[in-house]
């Protein structure tokens, strides 16, 4: 502003260090308060008419037109104030305010016309700039562009790397060169950009900033476009963003239709091969061949399903149906590792047939494998996401074996839930009694049986937990003394002790083989949650 003709032998008196605040508009201060009509981003011109016989106004003025968010306070000198006290110059130094004095030849209408057609002109400019920009990217989607082609473009426009991602931060799209982002900050161990903790704007990080976007389309939230930059975008640019955001909006939804109607018909295929209902396993195992999938290694069933929780609904922009999202994350994630791997929602879970770890290692290496997965899926835990619960079968070696691996994976879900609550991970093959118990529907019968076996040792009492976990100990070490004390970390004769005591709560189950396996048994229902 201070390059306009009219301001030609304009001097800054004080806040030097603010010269580069942004003016959006301009007001002239001919009354004493002026402050309810004062608004951020704005030049205020005045003679100082108002404030000639007050120092103490004048240094209120300051701070409170600083607090504000005011640009800058031009003032026109030897008129009705020869000088400015230095205390207010000296505030606004410590501020930062500029506070700039106008030859007095020079007159408000005459800056007030120039500068206002120089804005004018910018935001004209920046109209045009976004209109252009608009049509751009309204023409890669209309020209049958996804994401990946909106981001290519916003990078050739912008100038820097691009990322397009999830309500909770996947990245769904990338362009530009973003082998470094991650260094950044910006973003979790396992890729997912921090949504949490990057509000929509202009933000700093490591080594340049990044401007971050929503994209909504009827009030849902379908995640956000991120453009890094060496320099703060201009607020051209961020409205070129916003823009962009509106034609990613409109190819996020056409590519959930799309994927809604191939979802169904994927999931509807897969439902019938793991439930039996597949005549000719040959025909179907070649169909999904066809859809991409290969149905005919030897493959593990993973059953997800999302724990029950009450959301509450707010006034921010909605999710997209969390199982929806959930099916998205899984697929997401699972693509990278075994693209082959069908994965498909089933209205209350998710089901993946996923290839065996190379290598061998048997199941504590697919336990390792889905762990990864897992970790991928989970995140640091923001962007609203559930938590979840998830079974493992056991290997199927052929496409007719698939149905038994698909129940074997319910059922770890199912148990894992009753022995370890929300969030759980299980394993058929680590079942082992746990899977007989779960045919037990009636609770109260099994809470019969540990009263009976136990005795007073089932009441829930610190001391009675201590007792059951030397009685389980000793029971897993089938009763040598020596090794069990070595595994509790008791010296011999304080074991002696407790087996002791024990038998007077239990029974003689050192000599006793039965009452032993009643007593494993016993234990091994407590671990049920819910009795």
């Amino acid at each position: 502003m201070l390059e306009a003709s009219t301001l030609t032998g304009a001097r800054v008196l004080a806040g030097e260090g603010g010269l580069d605040r942004v003016v959006q508009r301009l007001n002239v201060m001919e009354v004493p308060d002026i402050l309810p009509w004062v608004k951020p981003h704005e030049l205020l011109l005045t003679t100082g008419y108002p404030l000639q016989h007050s120092t103490i106004a004048l240094l209120d003025l300051v701070r409170e037109l600083d607090e504000r968010g005011l640009a800058a306070l031009a003032v026109k000198l030897h008129r009705y104030l020869d000088e400015l006290p230095a205390e207010v110059l000296a505030e606004a130094d410590r501020r930062n305010f500029p506070i700039i004095e106008v030859a007095e030849s020079v007159g408000f209408d005459d800056i007030l016309n120039e500068v206002l057609s120089a804005l004018l002109h910018r935001q004209a400019s920046v109209l045009a700039r976004s209109d252009e920009v608009h049509r751009a990217l309204v023409s890669v989607v209309l020209e049958g562009g996804g994401l990946d082609d909106l981001a290519a473009e916003l990078t050739r426009i912008l100038g820097g790397p691009v990322i397009v991602t999830t309500p909770d931060g996947r990245v769904n799209a990338r362009a530009g060169d973003v082998e470094d982002l991650q260094k950044t900050g910006c973003f979790d161990p396992t890729g997912r950009f921090r949504v949490d903790d990057e509000p929509t704007g202009v933000r700093p990080h490591d080594g340049g900033f990044h401007t971050t976007v929503p994209i909504v389309a009827g009030r849902i939230d379908h995640g956000r476009i991120v453009a890094f930059s060496d320099t703060p975008l201009d607020a051209a640019d961020v409205y070129s963003l916003e823009r962009a955001a509106t034609v990613a909006a409109l190819a996020v939804t056409k590519q959930l239709a799309i994927d809604a109607v191939e979802g169904k018909y994927r999931a509807d295929f897969l439902r019938d091969l793991l439930t039996g209902r597949v005549e000719d396993v040959p025909a179907a195992v070649a169909h999904a061949r066809t859809l991409g999938w290969d149905v005919e290694r030897p493959l593990v069933a993973v059953v997800a399903e999302l724990d029950p929780v009450t959301t509450p609904v707010g006034a921010a922009p909605e999710l997209r149906p969390v199982q929806e999202r959930f099916a998205t994350a899984w697929q997401s994630v699972v693509r990278w590792r075994d693209p082959r791997a069908p994965v498909v929602n089933f209205n209350q879970e998710v089901v993946v047939l996923l290839g065996l770890p190379s290598g061998g290692g048997g199941a504590d290496a697919v336990e390792r494998a889905v762990g990864e997965l897992v970790r991928q899926v989970v995140g640091d835990g923001g962007g609203g996401r559930r938590s979840f619960s998830l079974g493992i079968s056991r290997p199927a070696s052929a496409p007719h074996e698939l149905p038994r691996a698909y129940e074997q994976a319910r059922k770890a879900v199912r148990i894992g839930r009753r022995l370890h609550g929300d969030g759980a991970r299980a394993s058929f093959d680590r079942l082992g009694v746990h899977r007989l118990l779960s045919l037990i529907p009636d609770t109260s019968e099994l809470r019969g049986f540990v009263e009976e076996v136990l005795g007073e040792l089932a009441a829930d009492t610190p001391e009675n937990a201590d007792l059951r976990r030397t009685l389980a100990v000793l029971l897993e070490t089938n009763c040598t003394v020596a090794e069990a004390a070595r595994r509790l970390h008791f010296h011999y004769n304080t074991l002696r002790y407790r087996i002791t005591k024990l038998e007077k709560l239990v029974g003689p189950f050192t000599d006793d083989a039965a009452l032993r396996l009643d007593l494993a048994l016993a234990l091994r229902v407590l671990e049920i949650r819910g009795l």
